[in-house]
């Protein structure tokens, strides 16, 4: 059972490369609940890509640590291809064990609060399409379609973006 006394609530902070392990393991057990016959091989290394993020000198990777343990994980940077005041959240996973205590909620408004921060007025993502739960999480905290980006057939994912100024 979580302890959801407010005095349980998690350290948001930035996330270390040397915890990319650990990273990518609540990442696998999180994906691992939206895909009914079990995770692809999708030929990624994991740990160096989480390794990778949280050493971009352009992004950050957030983590909320309950309970002397990492929890929750986030990671965003100025997309390649869109303008400097958009971000677009890459990963962004709540291990399983601890849904419904309010960790997603506290690292999402960490993560818009660091947007903020950072001068961002516009947040972008992809989700997966069979990934009901993220999907409503994010309805609930002020995600719409992407107008710029409709699914297309045969899309496995749904590009939502947020108002930051606004959210």
């Amino acid at each position: 059972m979580i302890d959801e006394h407010p005095s349980a609530r998690p350290v948001i902070r930035t996330v270390l490369s040397a915890e990319a392990g650990t990273a990518a393991a609540l990442h696998a057990r999180a994906r691992a609940t939206y895909y009914p016959d079990g995770l692809p091989d999708d030929g990624i290394d994991w740990v160096a890509a989480w390794r990778g993020a949280a050493l971009r000198a352009d992004g950050q990777v957030l983590g909320a640590v309950a309970g002397g343990g990492l929890v929750g994980i986030a990671s965003f940077r100025v997309p390649a291809d869109g303008p400097a005041d958009t971000v677009k959240l890459f990963q962004f996973h709540v291990d399983p064990a601890h849904w419904r205590s309010g960790i997603g909620t506290a690292l999402h408004t960490a993560c818009v609060e660091q947007w903020r921060a950072d001068g961002r007025r516009t947040a972008v993502l992809d989700v997966h399409v069979g990934n009901r739960r993220a999907r409503a999480f994010y309805v609930r905290r002020g995600w719409v379609p992407d107008p710029d980006r409709p699914p297309g057939d045969g899309d496995h994912h749904l590009f939502l973006r947020f108002d930051v100024d606004g959210g």
